[in-house]
């Protein structure tokens, strides 16, 4: 029997990567978007050419009741999610004294309330399934050491390991593992305009790292090898911690 996983984000970058690594695999996988219908739409037909299964399903992160009446629907019409992984999220940089309240609220309401507002509705329908679980979460290298112009962004990441941590140890006994993976300088449209040269030379390996190599790590969090790993941070950053 197929498991179904929901990605969030899955419409590009790391998200579109991560449903391209489980694409082959015994998945169903349920892509999340919010706005580019066409981009996740293009990522569910590269999914079903490499011989998976995937729909879409829409949804605002910041947007509690929305959320859970999106998933909750879901559930309700094709069975609880074995694995659910938060890809999605957002930055808005400024440096803190001229970081205003709207970019402190957007960053944070979508990122850490954007996690409650996904995990919360997935949780029992996981326990209740009796078949265990995979929760992957993704943080980032600014929520494990800070990144400067990045206070909102940082605080936001670094909440998603503690509720990660967390949720890790309330839910082992349901044999659903709860993980976090934290990229650092990884080749995205978020990190398109950034001086990739100058901040190379920083990166042990010396290059920005690339989605694929994120998703592997995911993928492996997903697999049965992975069961006996939980409350865990799996760094993903060329050696820059």
């Amino acid at each position: 029997m197929s498991k179904r996983i929901l990605i969030t984000g899955a419409g590009r970058g790391i998200g579109r990567a991560i449903a391209l690594r489980l694409a082959s695999s015994d998945h169903q996988l349920v892509l999340h978007y919010n706005q580019n219908l066409a981009a996740v739409e293009g990522v569910a037909a590269e999914v079903r050419d490499l011989g998976g299964q995937a729909h879409l399903l829409q949804f605002e992160l910041s947007q509690g009741e929305q959320v859970r009446a999106a998933i909750s629907a879901d559930i309700a019409a094709n069975g609880a999610y074995y694995g659910v992984i938060c890809n999605a999220g957002i930055s808005d940089d400024n440096a803190f004294p001229a970081m205003s309240a709207e970019s402190w609220d957007k960053v944070l309401r979508t990122n850490l309330d954007g996690f409650y507002h996904v995990v919360h509705p997935c949780v029992m329908p996981m326990v209740q399934a009796r078949q265990g679980g995979r929760i992957i979460t993704l943080s980032s290298l600014s929520g494990i050491a800070g990144n400067r112009g990045q206070v909102n962004y940082s605080a936001s990441k670094a909440g998603i390991i503690g509720a990660t941590k967390a949720l890790a140890l309330e839910l082992a006994k349901r044999k659903i593992t709860v993980n976090c993976v934290a990229p650092g300088l990884i080749a995205t449209e978020m990190t398109d305009q950034l001086p990739s040269q100058e901040l190379s030379a920083m990166i042990p390996l010396r290059r920005f790292g690339q989605p694929q190599e994120v998703a592997a790590a995911v993928a492996f969090l997903m697999s049965d090898d992975a069961s006996y790993i939980t409350r865990q941070v799996i760094s993903v950053n060329g050696g820059m911690l």
